[in-house]
């Protein structure tokens, strides 16, 4: 393990460092509180070789990289090119159709939109890679419920609903976007989505999610084994009808596990899933968030948009996800920690990465890997950081036992 922690956050580290221990691969870690950055961690092996995490180094994140597009669709509400509740057709004409008319970018944002469905929309996983291709399947499909009514996880569908609504608005497309005004602003080497070819020496490649041995499953394989068994022992203990059906289209189009495994994954923008990040740039983004819109001498939002973000819209049980995700705009609630942080918001990832904000704390918690097993919106890793940052933030320490 290398870098440094704040004497006060000493607890992380311990943390952080039992966990490399423990599931092998790399990782890294970073932490604001109060606008200072009190952890930088980063540890473990980048690839199969044994070659060390960097400092710079990138991991692709999956569903980490809706929370980096949904804050670039923020960016468009604080310039007043975008309204929450204007529909989506206002900006995007072809939209409106097939029952779209009246579906707004909250809906969106809510993931009640009516547009989980992948596998069925698409033939095969490939179509991912062409941006018109999706934004032209998107706009022709109809809702699978009235939208408004019900949330639904648009697990990999997010990110181009998200993306063109961006992209109509400012003309650019959206990894353009988080390029320049995001991840430029704030300072940020490591915050993109896919891969440009000269940052593509940095990346850590994703070791086989699910499994160390040597000769794992292939990715899709061990989507449905999580999907199966840890997922689904988690959603039989919330006493929640599952849906195998709904989940498997909402989250596995067929020939994923070709297009996770391809280089031309990183050509292209899939803004629900191949965000490029590391662990301090996820956090610069959060810090700002978790500060009222402001990070040092940089503003990107006002304090009143923040609040209204990080405003719950709904408490319903996902239909995907099947359990409640409180969803903010454009983030779910923080997972695992029993109401220590209400008004937190965050977004996590297959394979274990992940960030979010505590504005009440003035606190910002990301993590990076390329190596994890979990649900599809994370693992226990970083919920047990999550629940030690906050003892640490106030003002006690917490075991990793007792995390």
């Amino acid at each position: 393990m290398d870098g440094f922690s704040h004497p006060a956050f000493d607890n992380v580290a311990s943390t952080f460092r039992q966990q490399l221990r423990r599931t092998g691969g790399g990782a890294a870690v970073a932490i604001y509180h109060r606008g200072e950055l009190v952890v930088d961690l980063w540890g473990g092996a980048r690839t199969v070789e044994g070659d060390p995490w960097q400092a710079d180094t990138l991991a692709m994140c999956f569903s980490t990289t809706k929370g980096v597009a949904s804050f670039a669709l923020h960016l468009q509400v604080e310039a007043g090119l975008v309204d929450y509740d204007e529909p989506v057709a206002t900006y995007w004409p072809e939209f409106a159709q097939n029952g779209k008319e009246n579906v707004t970018v909250r809906h969106v944002l809510t993931h009640s939109a009516g547009l989980h469905r992948i596998r069925s929309v698409i033939e095969n996983a490939h179509h991912m890679l062409d941006w018109e291709h999706m934004v032209e399947a998107l706009a022709a499909e109809p809702p699978a419920y009235e939208p408004g009514t019900r949330s639904g996880y648009h697990a990999l569908t997010y990110g181009w609903l998200v993306g063109e609504i961006v992209r109509r608005v400012t003309g650019r497309p959206l990894a353009d976007v988080i390029a320049q005004d995001v991840a430029a602003p704030l300072g940020s080497d490591g915050l993109f989505l896919g891969c440009p070819p000269e940052e593509r020496h940095r990346v850590a490649p994703l070791a086989p999610l699910g499994t160390h041995g040597p000769n794992p499953p292939k990715a899709l394989q061990a989507i449905n084994r999580h999907v199966g068994k840890q997922f689904g022992r988690a959603l039989s203990l919330a006493g929640s009808p599952v849906n195998p059906r709904r989940i498997i289209n909402a989250l596995i189009p067929r020939g994923m596990e070709d297009v996770v495994a391809s280089t031309e994954i990183m050509d292209a923008a899939i803004p629900a899933a191949n965000g490029f990040f590391t662990a301090r740039a996820l956090a610069d983004m959060y810090a700002l968030l978790a500060g009222g819109g402001a990070l040092g001498d940089v503003r990107l939002l006002s304090p009143e948009l923040v609040v209204q973000i990080g405003e719950q819209q709904n408490n319903r049980r996902d239909l995907v996800l099947v359990m409640p995700m409180r969803w903010r705009l454009g983030y779910h609630r923080v997972p695992g920690t029993r109401g220590a942080c209400p008004d937190a918001l965050g977004h996590f990832g297959f394979g274990g990465s992940g960030a979010f904000a505590d504005p009440s704390r003035d606190l910002a918690v990301a993590m990076v890997c390329n190596r994890g097993t979990g649900t599809p919106i994370g693992d226990a890793r970083l919920v047990r950081l999550s629940r030690v940052a906050i003892a640490c933030a106030d003002g006690h320490g917490v075991s990793d036992a007792a995390a």
